[in-house]
């Protein structure tokens, strides 16, 4: 499962069509809000949503993270007019916020507007997901920081296979709710039935408040497991993942996430130096990590060039467009000094990856970047084990011979960093 952040715009946009259906009509949530990027046509935007220049206003960034209040990017109880100027102020503009994690620094490009909600009341709920069950909580003290009042906040622990509705959710709220008990109640079964049919695996509400007796949610933060996007088609509509604010991925990131989006198999990159000289192609996630941190671990933190996995069983065209992307990143320069580069092809022992089908995309891409491999004195160390392996290591071994490239293959009866070492000791800096 791999948790991935949405927009609060997506949340609330996916809470306004499932809300009533899951509380068979008593709960219904009118998300009237536009999200406004850069290219956005905001007098066709004010044409298709004419509340925009009719209703007080709330506008704030949606890009994945919190606290705007205290970083003063909330902007409440405007104009439109106002609105806009407010965030042609802030649009592209970079800004440093701070969070409990700390600081962090990044471009402001997406900001959601909404409706103002006058209340005098606000909730906290949060529901969690873990292996052995789900959990909701919930406070009568939201809209501050939570964990200084966590004092106030009740839980309920919903075991894995159990339904919601077997459940007495009305008990294990607090009695200050009085006769608001039962609406929120069924808010509560609503939003669990919403997480679970939805792939949600993360939903927090704070705060939500009461609007003519109807649970309205004032701020959203959302995670979903990216894994049901086929399942979850129809349910998320066009639903994207924004970078983690501050984290600007390069187009050939970007290409690979759209890869993994397409695909149930997993394909991830990360360029940590596009100057650096030890490229890792590892299968597996946690092959990633160990491959990565041997690298670090024999004091190559320097030179390590990218972090990344292929696994799932991807396909060979899959496996050729991940390898190619690699390769052109890899192969883009020359070391400064003439020294060689190591592409090191690693994996644990498959469980059902065909090593023989993926080494035939790794291949193809070699191929068609021999020449540039070549120019750049490039090293392979190949080591890898799983269904089919002897064949994928003798062809990626006689495409070493055939096209002139030093590869060295070895086996699951290799150890499997060993090879980490191999290309390593005393070669970086030849």
């Amino acid at each position: 499962m791999a948790q991935k952040g949405i927009r609060e715009y997506d949340a609330k946009r996916m809470m306004a069509d499932a809300l009533p259906k899951f509380s068979n009509g008593k709960i219904k949530f009118d998300a009237s809000q536009v999200l406004v990027g850069p290219n956005t046509d905001l007098k066709k935007l004010e044409k298709e949503n004419p509340w925009l220049k009719t209703e007080k206003l709330v506008a704030k960034p949606d890009q994945l993270f919190g606290k705007r209040g205290l970083n003063d990017l909330l902007f409440v109880n405007k104009s439109w007019q106002e609105v806009q100027k407010w965030i042609g102020d802030r649009m592209n503009k970079k800004v440093t916020i701070k969070q409990t994690t700390g600081e962090t620094s990044g471009i402001l490009n997406q900001f959601l507007v909404e409706k103002f909600v006058p209340h005098d009341v606000e909730y906290y709920i949060a529901i969690t997901t873990s292996r052995d069950n789900d959990t909701i909580h919930f406070s009568t003290k939201g809209g501050v920081n939570i964990e200084e009042v966590w004092d106030s906040v009740v839980t309920l622990d919903i075991p894995i296979m159990k339904e919601i509705d077997e459940l007495d959710v009305k008990s294990f709220l607090p009695s200050e709710l009085a006769d608001k008990k039962d609406i929120v109640a069924e808010f509560i079964k609503a939003l669990y039935k919403m997480l679970v049919e939805y792939h949600f695996v993360y939903l927090e509400l704070n705060p939500f408040t009461f609007v003519n007796g109807t649970p309205v949610a004032l701020d959203a933060v959302a995670k979903v497991d990216d894994y049901a996007s086929y399942q979850c088609a129809e349910y998320w509509g066009n639903l994207n993942f924004p970078n983690p604010f501050g984290l600007e991925k390069s187009k050939e990131e970007e290409k690979i996430d759209d890869l993994d989006d397409r695909t149930g198999a997993s394909l991830k990159l990360t360029i940590l130096n596009p100057e650096g000289r030890i490229w890792n192609l590892v299968a597996g996630g946690g092959a990633s990590v160990i491959y990565a941190d041997t690298v670090v671990d024999l004091g190559y933190t320097n030179e390590l060039a990218n972090y990344g996995e292929y696994s799932g069983n991807p396909t060979t065209e899959l496996t050729y467009a991940y390898t190619k992307t690699i390769l052109d990143l890899m192969t883009r320069k020359k070391d400064p000094q003439g020294r060689p580069k190591f592409l090191i092809i690693g994996g644990g022992i498959a469980n059902f990856t065909d090593i023989a089908k993926t080494f035939t995309g790794i291949i193809q891409a070699i191929e068609e970047y021999q020449q540039k491999l070549k120019d750049i004195n490039v090293k392979i160390y190949v080591r890898r084990g799983g269904p089919n392996y002897r064949e994928g290591l003798n062809n990626i071994k006689n495409m070493g011979t055939k096209l002139g490239i030093p590869t060295e293959v070895y086996g699951p009866e290799t150890h499997m960093t060993k090879i980490i070492s191999m290309a390593l000791d005393k070669k970086v800096g030849e």
